[in-house]
């Protein structure tokens, strides 16, 4: 009965580990998507949303059983509390991708992007991809060291978040306000995609440790 529940377990981390793929891939096209204006990927990347949710729902009440079933304590619990948990972060980064491509859908055949801001953007997405390729491996080989350089990447995704806040208050703004808008709510939708892969890495460092990490300061500017 024990290896049947730890087979559980263990079938639990590798939906989690395949939700970050699908996460990961779902962002990269979303990003394709915005930048070049692809309608049909833009559409690929909502659609594909679904198998990200349904994954959630497969994990929570494979959790909710567990618990049930097997009245877990201890290491045990843990996994199957922090599984629920990471599941909902991995949903929710799959929705976020989703929003990215929405934007490419609603403003297609134009790019939503401006050109000044589009190298931005895709370093943006570049950083997303890296970091949820992390979170995956992650939550694998439960590395609380990678865990915790996890922050680092998103400190990158912060900086770029801020980039684009100073092209769109920087007083050379031509573009206008609903392209305004659309880079204000993209530029959002990376930064919140990455903080969620940090509170995964985050949820590992706990199932591992029992205790959670302690948030690391930004630098001092000069």
């Amino acid at each position: 009965m024990r290896d049947a529940f730890h087979e559980e377990l263990t079938r639990t981390r590798e939906q989690l580990v395949e939700m970050t793929r699908l996460a990961g891939s779902a962002m990269a096209r979303a990003t394709t998507a915005l930048l070049d204006a692809d309608l049909e990927l833009a559409e690929s990347v909502i659609a594909a949303d679904e198998a990200i949710d349904q994954m959630q729902r497969e994990l929570d009440q494979t959790a909710l059983d567990l618990l049930a079933r097997q009245q877990p304590v201890a290491t045990d619990l843990r996994v199957l509390v922090t599984g629920l948990r990471m599941s909902a972060d991995l949903e929710r980064m799959g929705d976020l991708a989703r929003h990215v491509a929405k934007v490419a859908r609603r403003r297609y055949p134009e790019s939503a992007v401006p050109p000044e801001l589009r190298s931005t953007v895709l370093q943006m997405g570049q950083v997303a991809e890296r970091i949820v390729a992390k979170a995956g491996s992650v939550i694998a080989v439960q590395d609380v060291a990678a865990a915790v350089q996890l922050e680092q990447d998103d400190d990158e995704m912060d900086s770029l978040h801020r980039e684009v806040f100073a092209a769109l208050l920087g007083g050379s703004w031509e573009h206008g306000i609903e392209a305004a808008v659309d880079v204000t709510l993209v530029g959002r939708y990376y930064e919140r995609f990455a903080d969620h892969a940090v509170s995964v890495a985050h949820r590992v460092v706990y199932l591992v440790t029992g205790e959670w990490p302690v948030p690391q300061q930004a630098s001092p500017t000069a």
